[in-house]
């Protein structure tokens, strides 16, 4: 068992420094003082930061990643949570068909779910409406809800339930105070999963995006596309920061749950 687990160490560490690296090249290059990338800086600078924080256009893709991953994040998890209940819970022909169904956008390329959506969208009238974007968003965010509130539930012991049932408690009593408050961890991770997967959506939004509706990562792109500005690094940074502490939550809920 040995002999595989160190061969198995190594490999995925170097695809961790694979991964990494870029962040860490991104991140000093932030803080430039110069006008165009360079690597390693000349000099140290907060200006871009400053740019970051003023610039209109700027903050407006901002918030709209933001107001848009919150949404997603609360339809995601309510939708992946019931999805999770039934696929676990109840037993019915075609379980596993309607399971590959609402894992496909995670198996699908994303340009193919991309091309799909804006071919959609276009007859429905949604392209460049945040109802299109939280459609889209939520189609692509449920899945991770999904893979994680059902290992939860998986994982549950149900005598929990019977025995909750036995003392008198109605099945919404159990569900609010024995059930949810066990599963809270893959709840919270499923929602910070959907958050993560809106905020950082790129192709899809690239495609459904209009001129007075853009996200975050799309005005990234099309800073990176259109001209050489360091602030794109300020912007990479912050998503970064915040996608990191997100994903850094679950951990903390869970060590409390277990301590508790």
């Amino acid at each position: 068992m040995s002999r595989v687990s160190w061969p198995l160490r190594a490999v995925t560490a170097l695809v961790a420094v694979w991964l990494v690296v870029p962040t860490l090249i991104v991140i000093p290059l932030s803080f430039t003082d110069r006008a165009s990338f360079a690597f390693p800086p000349k000099g140290w600078s907060l200006r871009y930061y400053e740019r970051f924080f003023t610039d209109s256009g700027w903050l407006i893709a901002l918030f709209n990643s933001a107001q848009l991953a919150l949404i997603v994040t609360v339809v995601a998890t309510a939708l992946g949570s019931a999805a999770s209940f039934a696929l676990v819970r109840s037993r019915f022909r075609g379980a596993g068909a309607l399971n590959g169904l609402l894992m496909a956008p995670i198996v699908v390329p994303t340009i193919i779910v991309a091309i799909a959506v804006y071919a959609t969208f276009l007859r429905w009238g949604l392209v460049g409406t945040a109802a299109g974007f939280v459609l889209a968003h939520t189609v692509l965010a449920t899945p991770y809800v999904i893979v994680t509130v059902t290992s939860a539930l998986r994982t549950f012991d149900r005598r929990l339930e019977r025995a909750a049932a036995s003392l008198g408690a109605t099945p919404w009593a159990t569900l609010r105070h024995v059930t949810l408050p066990l599963i809270l961890p893959g709840v919270a991770s499923g929602a910070v999963f959907a958050f993560v997967t809106s905020f950082d959506e790129v192709v899809v939004s690239l495609f459904i995006q209009s001129p007075e509706l853009q996200t975050l990562p799309v005005r990234m792109f099309s800073g990176v596309t259109n001209e050489v500005d360091p602030t794109i690094a300020a912007a990479s940074t912050v998503v970064v920061a915040i996608t990191t502490a997100l994903i850094l939550l679950p951990q903390l809920l869970r060590r409390n749950t277990d301590h508790a």
